[in-house]
């Protein structure tokens, strides 16, 4: 039996790869532990942002909407390929929320993080800016402020390569089946393609997301009083049909606030819905009336008539809000985290964390090892905070620098492909090509913008085995490839599996 591990964590998604991200660079032996693939549940279903939440304001979460806020600064600097400003028009709609009020909470939103990098909030007349030529004119005035946008399933993935860069074992395709204490130890089966086998360790991070109750009462019986509410988010994908690089914020009928976003170079992402959810968190879709909703809220605001088979794309994800016994609708139940910690008194730590977003990852991680840190004395200080992610590693965090760097160092590539290769590995980017200097030299060419280079890397560096791991977890080729071409690359990789 190999020496005991200080932490388990359970579950790939945005909070457990922050979090062995985190210990891993605290001096901590790190296993994490995955039953699928990385960021295959809700983290890789997001809105794709880093963001305060303006209308978290509106249920008085001033300390969620500071925390998020700063993050969004600290996500800048850290991951500067990964993220970026997004500049947002917010058209007035006073059936659901009056001028001032709107004013007031941008105005909070404006101070409350501490604004660095992000501009202030502005008034728009949408009668005279072309920002207003795609809007109806029922709705002549706006506002626009910023938040800033993230590829969200590459976030994860970073954070795991990082926590193995430093140590951590990340184990994916690998489900935790029990768990049992054993005095100060756990001693944990994980599974496999290739069998079972046991490891130790001094504490577990019940990380799982919609499943973290399962791992609580099936995996380790623990018993506990803390639930998560499972709310359905959904997002359709359509052909951008306004011009400009900026974004909408749309006030739906029933005050949720809808994102209307710009999706690479002709694509728009908009999302998303909240609705109660009760089935299995792998069975999620979205059904045929959020897409109408959705729809219906884009018809209201914009002039261009959009119908169902515009919609190219669609996705669902689940959401494990944190359960407050109250009876607020899924829009207005918290989005923020919680922990329970089980253990102490000479039996092994069990730290599950409830609820949580996207923006906030990097402080629950923070905080979870915080209250682990008595069972665990050689921990480490806080450090992620002031270092960049893999491919981050970039002056000032200036990326338009950076790829015109790139692009000059490499101009074989063309100027559509130097930018994917820079937004997705950043500072990496020239160790995945290594010696090639020509189109020919990356190997097959699999459509689009992927090539053979491109998947040799994720496959040796980040864990990709499958074509939705490729395709739609570490990259977004599979929005522009053909079904065809999405089969060649399935052969493909059955091929090489075999050889």
């Amino acid at each position: 039996m190999s020496e005991p591990v200080d932490l388990l964590v359970i579950g790939g998604g945005v909070n457990g790869a922050g979090v062995a991200r985190d210990a891993a660079g605290r001096g901590l032996s790190v296993v994490l532990a995955e039953k699928d693939d990385l960021a295959e549940g809700t983290s890789s279903r997001s809105g794709k942002y880093i963001h305060g939440g303006l209308r978290y304001l509106e249920y008085y979460e001033f300390r969620l909407v500071r925390e998020a806020l700063i993050e969004r600064e600290v996500m800048l600097e850290i991951a500067p390929h990964l993220t970026w400003p997004l500049r947002l028009i917010l058209p007035h709609s006073p059936e659901q929320r009056p001028r001032w009020l709107i004013r007031l909470g941008l105005f909070i939103y404006d101070h409350l993080g501490g604004r660095k990098r992000i501009p202030s909030t502005q008034a728009v007349d949408l009668r005279r800016e072309p920002e207003g030529e795609a809007v109806r004119d029922a709705f002549p005035k706006a506002f626009a402020y910023w938040d800033v946008w993230v590829d969200d399933s590459r976030l994860v993935v970073l954070n795991a390569v990082d926590a193995a860069r430093r140590g951590a074992e990340v184990l994916t395709r690998t489900e935790v089946i029990s768990a049992r204490r054993e005095g100060t130890l756990w001693a944990v089966i994980l599974r496999d393609v290739d069998g079972q086998r046991e490891i130790k360790a001094r504490a577990i991070l019940n990380a799982a997301g919609p499943w973290v109750e399962t791992v609580l009462g099936n995996t380790a019986g623990v018993n506990s009083e803390r639930r998560v509410r499972l709310v359905k988010g959904s997002h359709i994908i359509l052909k951008k049909w306004w011009q400009g690089d900026h974004g909408y914020v749309l006030q739906a009928p029933d005050k949720r606030l809808i994102f209307v976003n710009p999706y690479f170079d002709d694509l728009a992402l908009i999302g998303t819905t909240d609705i109660p959810y009760d089935g299995r968190p792998e069975d999620v879709t979205a059904e045929a009336d959020e897409i109408t909703y959705l729809l219906g809220i884009l018809n209201r605001y914009f002039k261009t008539d959009l119908q169902t088979n515009d919609v190219r794309h669609s996705y669902s994800g689940v959401r494990p809000l944190f359960d407050d016994d109250s009876t607020k609708g899924a829009s207005a139940v918290t989005r923020d985290y919680e922990f329970e910690l089980d253990g102490g008194n000479g039996r092994a730590p069990l730290l599950s964390a409830f609820g949580g977003k996207i923006t906030t990852y990097r402080k629950l991680a923070e905080h979870g090892l915080d209250k682990l840190a008595p069972f665990l004395p050689h921990m480490g200080k806080a450090w992620t905070a002031t270092k960049p992610l893999p491919g981050g590693e970039i002056a000032g965090a200036d990326f338009d620098g950076f790829l015109a760097g790139f692009s000059a160092s490499h101009p074989w590539l063309p100027a559509d492909l130097a930018r994917h290769y820079a937004r997705c590995y950043g500072s990496d980017a020239a160790t995945m090509l290594g010696d090639a200097d020509s189109l020919e030299g990356l190997g097959r060419h699999f459509g689009g913008l992927l090539y053979e280079a491109e998947i040799a890397w994720l496959m040796q560096n980040e864990w990709a085995r499958t074509a939705d791991d490729i395709l739609v977890r570490r990259t977004k080729h599979g929005l522009f490839l053909t079904a065809q071409e999405k089969a060649s690359l399935e052969d493909w990789l059955r091929l090489s599996a075999a050889e």
